[in-house]
Order: structure tokens, then C-alpha cells, then sequence
């Protein structure tokens, strides 16, 4: 795999368990609120992590750590992201991965070989305003595939949706929390400026708390449990 980046030790990426993240370089969104350009755009590609390295740490950090957070960039866009997960069960580790959806016949194969643990999606927007705010080609209809892949995998999961006052309205979070009805988590992300892939938006903003907490009470019975980060 292409890897950007490795984060050693996290106590929050997995929840209820202590993890390792590996960052994966390439992404087939262009978020211009991204906060990881270094691995979302390839002009801004630094040197990649040979896999060995990788492996090396993971097997002086067993017994130490629970689990790896494999994220990106997008994971999904790896060629041999299901050989390396099959590697790090073979170690023990708990697996989570982050994705954006776009690509549900990975995330398929991944639940149907039993080698994740737990999933996270990021839901950019409600479907039919994806290629505005991902500025990609994606059809509406894979990311409702994928959504459904997840709330029917029986894994531990959540959904997430970072908040940029521009991008998205109170009718836009109350679509996707249609979409996701019954999952186990709803986040919230709000947005802070502080390294995206477009530099007009660093002087873009989030909600208020007061609107988070409006937005929370309109779409809580959508989750088992909405996050506010």
C-alpha cells in the first residue's frame, strides 16, 4: 500500500481501545475543506512508509496495542488493502477503517472476509449535492450502497459529517440522518481551519454550539448516539 503516514499511539480513533493509525496517500475526493491535503492531493504527496516498517512497529507494539485505524486519504483506493488487513489480523490486531463510501464492492469484500471490526463513513453531504461539495464524479446511488452495507454488517460503526457553514444547512444534516437511520453513532464533526486542500477556506467557519445542539435534538432519534466533535 501507498502509506502517507503513521500516528503510533491514539486513545480516541477506536473506541474503547488503544490503536495505531496508518495514513493511506490518494484520494479520489477533492474536499476543499480537507484537512489532510498532504494525502489527498498528489502535488502534495510526501515520501511513503514502506509496508515492512509498518510491520515491523505493529509486531513490537503487540500486546501494547488493541487495534489499527487504517485511514486516509481513502484506503478504499488501494489496490492491496485487503492482503495488508489480512496481515494485520494475522497479528492480532483489531482493524477499523475509515472510508468515504465510494467504493462499496471493496467495503463488501471486506465485511463478507470478517477482516475489519469497525467502520467509519464520512457522509460529505446528502446525496444529490455529493459532487459540489466532494468537487468529484460520484453517483448518489453508491454512496446509499454503501450506507447500506454498514448498518446491515452488524459491526460496530458510525457515521460522520464535517460542518462547514457554507456547505451544508440544518436540512442537509437532517437528510443524512434519514439516510442513516439506525446506526450506531452520528458525528458531527465542526470544521476548524487550520490545513485544508482549498486555502479559500481558511476563512471558512462552523456552526455555533447552539446550532449543534439544535440540529442534535431535531435528529436524535436517527442514531443510537449523536456526537457533537
Amino acid at each position: 500500500m501507498k502509506i502517507g503516514g503513521l500516528q503510533r499511539f491514539s486513545l480516541i480513533d477506536y473506541p474503547e481501545n488503544i490503536c495505531a493509525i496508518i495514513f493511506t496517500q490518494g484520494c479520489n475526493f477533492r474536499c476543499p475543506y480537507c484537512h489532510n491535503p498532504e494525502l489527498s492531493h498528489p502535488g502534495r504527496y510526501e515520501a511513503v512508509i514502506p509496508e515492512e516498517e509498518i510491520f515491523s512497529f505493529l509486531e513490537r507494539r503487540r500486546g501494547k496495542l488493541d487495534a489499527v485505524s487504517i485511514t486516509g486519504g481513502e484506503p478504499t483506493e488501494q489496490g492491496d488493502l485487503i492482503a495488508f488487513i489480512e496481515q494485520v489480523k494475522a497479528m492480532g490486531y483489531l482493524v477499523k477503517i475509515d472510508t468515504n463510501g465510494s467504493h462499496p464492492e471493496v467495503l463488501k469484500a471486506l465485511v463478507d472476509r470478517k477482516i475489519i471490526d469497525y467502520i467509519a463513513m464520512d457522509v460529505k453531504a446528502p446525496p444529490d449535492k455529493y459532487k459540489d461539495i466532494t468537487r468529484a464524479t460520484i453517483e448518489p446511488s453508491i454512496i446509499r450502497q454503501s450506507i447500506q452495507i454498514i448498518l446491515k454488517s452488524g459491526l460496530p460503526h458510525e457515521f460522520r459529517t464535517t460542518v462547514v457553514r457554507s456547505q451544508l444547512d440544518k436540512k442537509d444534516i437532517a437528510a443524512i440522518a434519514r439516510l442513516i437511520k439506525g446506526a450506531d453513532r452520528y458525528v458531527l464533526q465542526k470544521f476548524v481551519p487550520t490545513k485544508v486542500l482549498d486555502q479559500r477556506f481558511m476563512n471558512e467557519e462552523t456552526w455555533s454550539d447552539k446550532e449543534f445542539s439544535s440540529v442534535k435534538k431535531a435528529i436524535g432519534r436517527s442514531a443510537k448516539q449523536i456526537i457533537i466533535r
